[in-house]
């Protein structure tokens, strides 16, 4: 299940995010627009829905959460955006990077 939105997740939510993967959710993020589309399978699930809602490619990022360790990783396919000087599944700016984990720590606070 996937679950698109700009609050946190409540805990029931969290629970069906956990179908994909059990205790991993992966997560995209507009790191601008502050909205987090989580529970997909691939991250360009997550990314089509947050273009088609007006996201720009640049501000969207994927990673995820383990739900049992709380650690936050920043690796997809779709962070490879030579453009973006970014030619690694990591996020490799500091800056986008911790925009990207304070709005995981937001949008997870429920479990953290």
């Amino acid at each position: 299940m996937i679950i698109t939105k700009s609050t946190p997740f409540t805990k029931a939510e969290m629970k069906d995010l956990r179908e994909q993967f059990d205790i991993y959710i992966k997560t995209v993020i507009d790191v601008e627009k502050k909205i987090c589309s989580a529970g997909m399978d691939r991250h360009f699930e997550g990314e089509q829905i947050l273009l088609a809602q007006g996201s720009s490619q640049h501000d969207v990022w994927g990673g995820g959460i383990d739900t049992e360790t709380k650690e936050i990783d920043f690796n997809s396919f779709i962070n490879i955006r030579p453009r973006d000087n970014n030619l690694k599944n990591e996020i490799q700016s500091e800056i986008i990077k911790q925009k990207y984990k304070r709005l995981t720590e937001y949008f997870f606070s429920a479990m953290l």
